[in-house]
């Protein structure tokens, strides 16, 4: 650790917590697949990852709402564009009356389901 000539640290050091130790293994598998998917810098945002682990069944707009507190309606629409651009959602409108939208894991998402649970279960 570097420090100033009064003793001050010259850049913050992080320590994990217990808890934070407990869930790191699962977080790293998690960077390591999203980087084998190519969609790091998507997959960090704010609400990727707890949009991508509320998909783990087909859901409407409202439906993801419901499942994720504290999401905006603006914030949950740029996550699902983002990640329907990155190949990770897929979006469909089904022909009916009204139209519905569908949200769903795209196929070479699955693979991001077993590390989303370790999380959620470690947590």
């Amino acid at each position: 650790m570097f420090a100033r000539e009064n003793g001050t640290p010259l850049r913050p050091e992080y320590v994990l917590t217990p808890a934070g130790a407990a869930v790191a293994p699962a977080c790293a598998a998690l960077l390591d697949e999203l980087r084998s998917l190519g969609i790091g810098d998507i997959g960090l945002n704010k609400w990727s990852m707890p949009v991508l682990a509320a998909l783990a069944a087909d859901r409407r707009f409202s439906e993801l709402r419901s499942a994720l507190p504290g999401v905006s309606p603006r914030a949950l629409t740029l996550a699902l564009k983002g990640l329907a651009e990155a190949g990770v959602v897929e979006r469909t409108v089904l022909a009916s009356y009204p139209p519905r939208t569908v949200y769903r894991l795209a196929d070479r998402a699955r693979s991001l389901t077993p590390a989303l649970e370790r999380i959620a279960a470690a947590a």
